[in-house]
Order: structure tokens, then sequence, then C-alpha cells
């Protein structure tokens, strides 16, 4: 049995949360369960507006869609969302300029599928690991790949909030895809980078290990994060893929 929560918060420097997810573990269309993480930019709410109208084109254009392959249904719905969206910023001056990342993933029996474009994230958390899926658009993590950069200075570079990708930049998207096969015990954490630049993954790791319960698990990420200068909005989805396996083997937390 499947087990999800998910959960955003504002933060504590922020005054609008741009953040939006959307988490279902029922069908939509020809999709057994459809996770999704936003996190919007542009001036005044065009950025709340961005991630919110793109998460909601998404789940419309997966529901009608004829499709069977679960990485053609989440291609197809990506590319009409910015599309979409780029047609509502050239109607409004106000939403000009306007973008969201995007982190989608849906389960297939052991098999997970994700679709990624931007920074926020999807990892995978097994007992003493924690491995990032998704790789960051950044302009950063760009320098990190070249090696013109480590990983630690990568955390605190004054440019590590320019993305190289996202939706409603440009007129294509280009979408990166990951199949991921999961195994019992594991739990899949999708992000915004409000919860990333907050924390190491080693504490995100430690925090999501250390509670029991999977609504303690997304709370207690939300409240570290806001403990350690809670800088932007954070967007939390947690997925427990064999919640009941795990529970009648012990095979979580002991």
């Amino acid at each position: 049995m499947l087990k999800t929560f998910s959960v955003t918060d504002i933060g504590k420097k922020r005054k609008l949360n741009q953040d939006y997810v959307f988490s279902s573990d029922t069908r939509i269309g020809n999709l057994s369960n459809v996770f999704i993480v936003a996190d919007g930019m542009g001036g005044h709410n065009a950025g709340d507006y961005a991630s919110r109208f793109t998460v909601d084109t998404m789940v419309e254009e997966i529901e009608k869609s004829f499709e069977q392959s679960p990485v053609r249904i989440l291609e197809n719905a990506i590319k009409i969302a910015n599309r979409k969206l780029r047609e509502k910023a050239s109607e409004n001056p106000n939403l000009f300029g306007m973008g969201t990342t995007v982190v989608a993933a849906t389960l297939l029996g052991r098999y997970l599928q994700v679709a990624n474009v931007g920074d926020s994230r999807l990892y995978v958390i097994s007992g003493n690991t924690i491995t990032q899926i998704t790789r960051d658009h950044s302009l950063v993590e760009e320098m990190v790949r070249m090696g013109g950069i480590d990983k630690e200075t990568a955390r605190n570079h004054l440019d590590k909030n320019i993305i190289t990708r996202a939706i409603g930049a440009t007129k294509t998207v280009d979408i990166d895809f990951f199949n991921v096969e999961l195994n019992r015990g594991d739990i899949v954490l999708m992000c915004s980078d409000g919860l990333t630049n907050m924390l190491e993954d080693e504490e995100i790791r430690m925090i999501v290990s250390g509670q029991r319960d999977i609504i303690e698990k997304a709370q207690r990420l939300v409240a570290a994060a806001n403990d350690n200068g809670g800088k932007d909005n954070i967007a939390v989805i947690l997925i427990e893929p064999f919640a009941d396996e795990s529970a009648r083997d012990g095979g979580i937390d002991g």
C-alpha cells in the first residue's frame, strides 16, 4: 500500500508562497498515481500563478491523455503547460517573465518514473543512504559538473538561485527523465529548494529516517528548514511505496 503526505510552508522571509504541490495516490487518467512539486518565480504574484497554473494544467492533460507510456504522458503534460503558461504571460504584462520549476513522478509497481525541469529535487532515502535522483538545472550545478567548484562551495554560492531551465522560460522545454527501481523500505522525497538550501542531504536523511510516522517526517523537515533560517518557501512530498510491507516485516524503524 502506498502512503503519502504533502505540505507547503511560506517560510520565515517571504510574503507569498510560490510553491505548489499536487499529490494523488489514486488514478489520474492512465497513471495510477501522480505527484508534482512546482516552485514559481516572478514578481508580484506571478510566481504563485505560474506554479499553480502549471500544475493544474499538467493534471488536466494527464487526466485526458490517451497515451499509455508514463514518460509520454508526463512529457506531453509538461510541454503543453509550458506553451499555455507562455500564452498567459504574453496576454498579461503583470505575468511577463514568470516561470516555474517542475518535478513530477508516478509509481508503477516497483518503478518510479520521474520528470524534471529546474532545481526542485527528488531523492530516494533508504536506511543510511540518501540519493538525489534528479539533476539541478542551475548555473552553480553546471559549474560543479564542469569541475569549476566543489559541492560545498556550491551550497553558499551567490548565484545558486539562478536556474538554467524552467517552465515558461523558453518556447521549447528540455525535460530530464529518470527511471528508478525502488526497494522495500525506500522513501521518496520530492521538494523545492526552500528545503535543500536550508538543510544538508544528511540532515534530511536523519530526519526522515528518525520519525516513525510519515506526517511527522514531513512536518519535522519543514520545521528544521525554518529553524535554519526559512529563507524561502518550502514544499515537501513524501512517498512510502511499500508502507504495509515494511510495517508487516518490521522493516522501517525496527
